[in-house]
């Protein structure tokens, strides 16, 4: 992950692409070309300027609109950015079709070192929190704080009800599962989406389900959806075999930025009992165990993430000596 043969970064004018997508107020859309990945990068607007820069980074299947809460609720703590991943969102497949863990990290390097905004709090949740640890591990220096939101950290055997999306990996599933869903409506995927990612399906209201739907169908007409999907699935298990220095958990071992882990315990993805490892697996790390969330703590409880994240903020901002805005 070497910044070196990294030659600077194009950035372009919102709106992205011509029928882009709904951007919240105070929130805005731009496209950064880097090399061998073109990024969708949503930001949000600061409550002043000059505030520590934060990134967050989505998971499988998701894109940047997954933080758009949280980041709404520390607009007053962080500078947010939130970039579509390659491949997912607005963002296109990346040019070598690397969907690894490594890929999507180098991705995130590269978008931090072009706008110069490092150290940044990083935050992850699920494949986006392997990456994240992947980047924090690799790249100290320009991560200041880590929070995690049931990162997909390897779990042998996963829980149950992961297995389903794990088998998302295996060559064929995918083609079948098109197949499968072909006659299936965005809403009726969406439905699914929720109940899988969800403690409480409820709790979304349904203008957001109508949002979520019409967004699922545009995604499902991308001749590369499927492809997305299924090769950044497969990328994780990989991650989940690596052994020795490239295991994720070595790898959450060298991290040194203090860290902040969420977990549900009705997380149908990522068990709640892996808490407790990442929890002695992070050197500098605290918990907070949200019982009644499932795996997107930060879509159906951003309160009380929010509130977890300021004290971590807090603390890092009393260790290193600086204020809310990273000064000195």
């Amino acid at each position: 992950m070497s910044s070196t043969e990294l030659p600077e970064a194009v950035i372009a004018a919102t709106p992205v692409p011509p029928a882009g997508p709904r951007v919240p107020d105070g929130e805005s859309l731009r496209v950064v070309t880097l090399p061998g990945v073109t990024l969708t990068v949503r930001s949000r607007v600061p409550d002043r300027e000059g505030l520590a820069p934060a990134l967050f980074v989505h998971g499988l299947g998701g894109s940047s609109a997954n933080w758009s809460a949280l980041m709404e609720r520390l607009a007053d703590r962080v500078d947010g950015e939130a970039p579509d991943l390659p491949g997912f969102g607005y963002s296109p497949p990346p040019d070598d079709g690397d969907y690894t863990v490594g890929g999507h990290a180098r991705a995130v390097v590269r978008l931090i070192e072009a706008d110069g905004r490092g150290p940044v709090h990083l935050f992850g949740n699920s494949m986006g929190g392997a990456v994240a640890t992947k980047v924090a591990a690799a790249r100290p220096d320009l991560v200041r704080t880590l929070t995690l939101v049931s990162p997909a950290l390897p779990e042998v055997p996963p829980q149950r009800s992961a297995w389903p999306t794990a088998m998302f990996g295996l060559p064929g599933v995918p083609a079948l599962a098109a197949r499968a869903t072909r006659d299936w409506s965005g809403k009726r995927h969406t439905e699914q989406l929720l109940a899988l990612c969800y403690g409480d399906p409820a709790r979304v209201p349904e203008e957001v389900r109508a949002e979520h739907a019409a967004e699922y169908e545009r995604r499902l007409a991308l001749p590369y959806f499927w492809d997305a999907l299924a090769r950044s699935t497969r990328g994780i298990v990989d991650a989940y075999t690596l052994g020795g220095q490239h295991s994720l958990w070595r790898q959450a071992e060298r991290v040194l930025a203090p860290t902040l882990l969420v977990y549900g315990g009705l997380d149908k993805l990522v068990s709640f009992r892996m808490a407790r490892r990442a929890s002695r697996a992070f050197r500098d790390s605290r918990l907070l165990a949200l019982p009644d969330s499932g795996h997107v703590a930060m879509m159906e409880h951003p309160d009380e993430v929010a509130r977890a994240v300021r004290e971590l903020l807090d603390d890092a901002d009393r260790l290193d000596g600086t204020d809310a805005s990273g000064s000195r």
